[in-house]
């Protein structure tokens, strides 16, 4: 069975189900990032997302490197550029990320403009379909941080400025959509609302944030939010860094090739997110698999299949270094969900809500 699609916008249809590439060059070499994507694609997904700053965990030797084989499967393939969806973003302020722009340190109207010019080089493209702010130019809490302190916040550039570079670049035909990711509903409505007082910003039709079963803080505001604004989100991290498969509660502690032992200690905001010394995150995790040992399915695939199955989720945005897990998460585009287990999902969220915001 295909992965089905979701209509995104009037002219944009993207698949349920969206191939995170932010492993490849990294743990996967150009020619497994290959095999992957012509696994997703003969499957029916169409839509492939990357960042300026992959892969992870970043470092200036590597970077670029996602989207540049991202672009070099489509043109080595000779794949017509109108049968997929190539999404992107522009990285947020960092101090640590030097060898981009020297830091970025902001988002202005230069670094939108540079960036979206830099990808489209790597990407071989002449337009990126969805173009993203990775994270927003003013402090909010993310990354594994639950709790605002307005103490940390710094001055940020104006959403006037962003959205006026983002509305250059759709005028121009280098960008089609914009989107927001790791965003509040504060931000999601001053992009709204500063794009309606002017006929040339463009409207944002997405927002990228984690969403799983260990972080559903997306039904907590941003859920309304989206509703009524008519914004899809892209749920990322839907296995929770792949955590949510079991694998790392396994006797042997789980591959040494998989990403929290392959990089312990070089990559901290996946490991602050998802410590795996984290008693109530385990906790939840354990009731989880019980919950797909019982009913039969596979922890993967209940994982996925949750997801799925929120009104407001355009599609499902994983990662796979390896053939046989991206044939798992296709395989949950199949199961729906019982009454029964769901109510069973509810009970362990309620029980331990939100380990990993």
């Amino acid at each position: 069975m295909a992965v089905p699609l979701f209509n995104l916008a009037p002219d944009l249809s993207v698949s349920r189900l969206c191939l995170g590439t932010m492993t490849f060059g990294e743990q996967n070499s150009m020619s497994e990032s290959f095999r992957l994507l012509d696994h997703a694609f003969g499957a029916g997904i169409n839509f492939f997302d990357s960042a300026e700053m992959y892969p992870v965990p970043q470092r200036a030797d590597t970077q670029g490197r996602s989207e540049e084989y991202l672009g070099r499967w489509v043109r080595d393939r000779k794949i017509p550029r109108d049968r997929v969806v190539l999404a992107t973003k522009v990285s947020g302020p960092s101090g640590q990320m030097t060898w981009i722009r020297d830091g970025p340190k902001c988002v202005d109207a230069w670094n939108i403009s540079e960036a979206i010019d830099n990808s489209l080089l790597r990407l071989r493209t002449d337009y990126i379909d969805l173009y993203q702010i990775h994270w927003p130019d003013r402090y909010v809490p993310m990354f594994g941080e639950s709790e605002y302190d307005p103490t940390h916040q710094y001055r940020a550039i104006t959403i006037e400025e962003q959205l006026e570079a983002l509305g250059r670049a759709v005028a121009s035909g280098k960008i089609r959509y914009v989107g927001l990711s790791n965003e509040t509903p504060y931000g999601v409505m001053k992009f709204l609302h500063v794009a309606e007082r002017v006929p040339s910003y463009p409207k944002v039709v997405s927002v990228q944030n984690c969403y799983s079963l260990l972080c559903r803080t997306f039904d907590s505001g941003m859920a309304e939010c989206c509703h009524h604004e008519r914004i899809s989100l892209l749920a990322y991290s839907p296995l929770a860094m792949g955590i949510l498969s079991g694998k790392y509660f396994l006797p042997d502690g789980g591959p040494p090739d998989a990403r929290l032992n392959l990089f312990k200690g070089r990559y901290s905001e996946g490991e602050s997110r998802y410590n795996l010394s984290n008693s109530i995150m385990t906790a939840a995790i354990m009731g989880y698999l019980k919950i797909a040992d019982k009913y039969g399915l596979r922890p993967v695939v209940l994982a996925i299949a949750f997801v799925l199955r929120h009104p407001l989720v355009a599609s499902a945005i994983f990662g796979a270094t390896k053939r046989w897990q991206l044939q798992e998460v296709l395989d949950a585009c199949n199961v729906e969900l019982s009454p029964e287990i769901v109510a069973e999902i509810n009970q362990i969220h309620a029980n331990f809500p939100n380990p990993c915001p």
